[in-house]
């Protein structure tokens, strides 16, 4: 049974061809007139159509002369959204329309066109091709294309289309570039009048807090370190100048006591040894302190001085009082010769110099006060100094921010102002034209072989067509397999056909039309087309 299903498959497959034959047979002038025609019709109005001519020019983008590294180029980089935005500018109404008026577009139509039609029309005319580069992807160049039935029309108006792009790139890149540098300009004045606001501001904070500041710390200390020391040494010849004071009251008390013993003294007693003994006690207590002296300071500080001249005076004293016994001799002195009497001269030496002692304590005291009104001045600044550190470093740090924004403005305006001048001489990317505007010899529109390709198939489409719809509404039955369907029991015996003298002429005839007219359609199609190919 399987053996069986399967020779049965087969001869259903071959009963296919063999209808599909059939058909053929029976129908191929309905197939080859249909497809003669509308080949006929698609191709024949290609030389029925105007036609139009274009015309071409590819634009070269040339990069800088200058090197990137040594100018900066100040305006986008995106030459795609350039083009674009330029496209837009040239294709506007009022440009195009200055075109068509000059070059009287469209003139010559059939029904009189407005000027937006005209621009409108010149639009879908235009064509523009980036051209990129198949490594990198950049747009190296762009070719532009104008059709027009008249190729003189068409070269001319595709050159005032490229003029546009030339000039209007020139343009463009020059007004953006300036517009940067005009940008920079602003923002560089409000850098420049910020920095000049904080650079006050901390001129005006040193001002007021100059002395404390953190910069004078280090001065501050040695300056406060030095009043120390001096209020030290100040306060130690003060302690001194004390000391010398009880000490010349001392002497004074027992010059006056003496001076008055001198006086009651009658008897005409010497009174000498007592002289010399004061003096000697006097020079006694003079180098102790001009020992005490020495062990802290130099001979050339003021007090050791002072000291020594003391001692030279009493020690001078002295001598006189040993040279001249006599002149401190007896009560017989007279009054008038107190003015000689050594012993006076002495009490009157004493007196000053406790005058001058006083005179000096008082200007070690007002020379303390001094200093130490000057130390709690610097302690009070070396106290204020972190918070004045805090605040100074505050405006400093919005000086040095204020600082750098308005130094990197400045570097970015000059790089700015150096792209602009190269673009006032067109050093920058420019637009080159690398082919000049065709002069078209032949029509880009319409393209003949095309238009008999299409017919091609446009014929196969219709003929199939016109086959189907007549096997379609045909009834009748063209072979034994169809008639043997239809039967309900089994065929026994045929009944050959009977074919005659006028069936066999009538099938010649049929047969030599079906060749001829095959060899017709086959070689006007074939002829058509290499008449097309020719003359593209």
């Amino acid at each position: 049974m399987n053996m069986a299903d399967e020779s049965e498959e087969k001869k259903t497959e071959g009963l296919d061809i063999q209808r599909i034959l059939g058909i053929f047979r029976r129908r191929y002038l309905q197939f080859l007139v249909p497809l003669f025609l509308g080949w006929l019709l698609v191709w024949g109005s290609s030389w029925v159509l105007s036609p139009r001519f274009k015309s071409s020019t590819l634009i070269l983008v040339e990069q800088p002369t200058m090197p990137q590294n040594y100018v900066a180029p100040n305006i986008t980089d995106d030459l795609q959204a350039r083009l674009q935005s330029m496209t837009e500018q040239i294709l506007s109404r009022t440009r195009l329309l200055v075109i068509v008026q000059r070059l009287h577009l469209y003139d010559g139509n059939k029904g009189k066109m407005n000027d937006d039609q005209k621009v409108d029309k010149m639009r879908k005319d235009i064509g523009i091709d980036l051209v990129r580069d198949p490594q990198k992807g950049d747009v190296t160049a762009f070719r532009i294309s104008y059709s027009a039935r008249d190729p003189h029309l068409a070269q001319q108006a595709t050159a005032e289309i490229k003029d546009l792009f030339i000039s209007e790139n020139l343009k463009v890149r020059e007004e953006e570039s300036q517009g940067t540098t005009a940008f920079l300009e602003q923002q560089l004045q409000e850098a420049r009048e910020n920095l000049a606001e904080q650079e006050a501001k901390v001129q005006q904070f040193e001002a007021q807090h100059i002395g404390a500041l953190p910069t004078q710390e280090q001065s501050n200390l040695a300056i406060l370190a030095g009043l120390q020391s001096q209020l030290q040494g100040e306060q130690d010849a003060l302690n001194t100048a004390k000391q010398q004071r009880v000490y010349l009251e001392t002497l004074l008390a027992q010059e006056q006591s003496s001076q008055s013993k001198s006086r009651l003294n009658t008897d005409g007693t010497d009174s000498s040894a007592t002289d010399l003994a004061t003096i000697d006690k006097q020079l006694d207590t003079l180098r102790a302190q001009l020992a005490e002296l020495s062990s802290k300071y130099t001979d050339r500080y003021p007090d050791v001085q002072r000291v020594k001249d003391e001692i030279a005076k009493t020690e001078a004293m002295r001598e006189s009082l040993v040279a001249n016994p006599r002149s401190r001799g007896s009560g017989s002195r007279q009054p008038g010769d107190a003015a000689s009497d050594p012993a006076l001269n002495a009490g009157r030496q004493l007196q000053g110099q406790l005058q001058a002692n006083q005179l000096e304590i008082a200007n070690r005291e007002s020379s303390i006060e001094s200093l130490k009104a000057r130390i709690n001045d610097y302690q009070g600044r070396l106290n204020l100094e972190p918070s004045t550190e805090q605040q100074l470093e505050e405006l400093t740090r919005g000086y040095e921010q204020s600082k750098a924004n308005y130094d990197d403005l400045l570097k970015k305006k000059d790089d700015s102002e150096m792209a602009t001048s190269m673009e006032t001489m067109q050093q920058g990317e420019r637009f080159t034209m690398l082919d000049p505007p065709s002069l078209p010899s032949k029509p880009d529109f319409p393209d003949r072989l095309k238009f008999c390709g299409f017919g091609l198939a446009a014929g196969l489409a219709l003929g199939l067509l016109v086959v189907a719809g007549f096997e379609f509404m045909d009834d009748r039955l063209h072979s034994e397999r169809e008639i043997k369907s239809l039967l309900p029991f089994g065929v026994v015996s045929e009944i050959p056909e009977v074919v005659t003298l006028f069936d066999e002429q009538n099938t010649k005839r049929k047969l030599v039309l079906g060749w001829a007219t095959t060899a017709f359609v086959v070689v006007t199609i074939l002829a058509g087309s290499a008449f097309s190919f020719l003359q593209r």
